[in-house]
């Protein structure tokens, strides 16, 4: 029986026990993310040369500089507006999912990870050329020469793979 109201039952408890004072922590997982990315692109734009491929290791993983109209894997390259506008209301259901339920810091990180991913390649889409809203995404991670992409799309990846791995973690289990 429990000493107190609100008292953890087992330790694990105190590691994973939601809370709303998490945004703060999604809010600078997120901007790291967020300048990691952008400054990764700078970079990139500064020492690569389009079409020019640079070899990390081996075949298996390459630099080379792409501008994506697109969404993952060029697919969509005539929708640089619908895949804008997907990405902007990932963005808001994400912060309205943040600011209104309790959540663990594992999800905090990682929807932080998802944000400032999605808004590193959104400020691709609202501040490259084209032009606003229709920008090129900076990719240049190319890899196996399947496809190539960015931090932002790693950051992304990776927390997808968590969540869905921290979900199998958590979900109940039936008899």
């Amino acid at each position: 029986m429990q000493d107190q109201t609100r008292t953890p039952l087992t330790d694990s408890d105190l590691t994973t026990s939601p809370t709303r004072h998490r945004p703060p922590l999604v809010l600078w997982v997120a901007l790291a993310t967020l300048l990691i990315d952008q400054a990764s692109k700078i970079w990139a734009l500064h020492a690569l040369t389009p079409g020019e491929v640079k070899p990390l290791i081996g075949s298996l993983l390459s630099l080379r500089l792409v501008h994506n109209p697109g969404a993952a894997f060029s697919s969509l390259d005539g929708m640089t507006y619908v895949v804008t506008a997907v990405a902007v209301l990932i963005v808001a259901g994400l912060v309205y999912y943040v600011w209104t339920r309790p959540i663990t810091s594992p999800v905090a990180w990682c929807l932080g990870l998802i944000g400032g991913g999605a808004l590193g390649n959104l400020g691709d889409r609202f501040f490259r050329t084209p032009g606003f809203l229709r920008g090129h995404v900076v990719d240049f991670i190319d890899y196996f020469g399947w496809f190539v992409g960015n931090i932002a799309d790693i950051a992304i990846v990776i927390a997808a793979i968590v969540l869905l791995l921290l979900s199998w973690r958590t979900a109940p289990q039936h008899d």
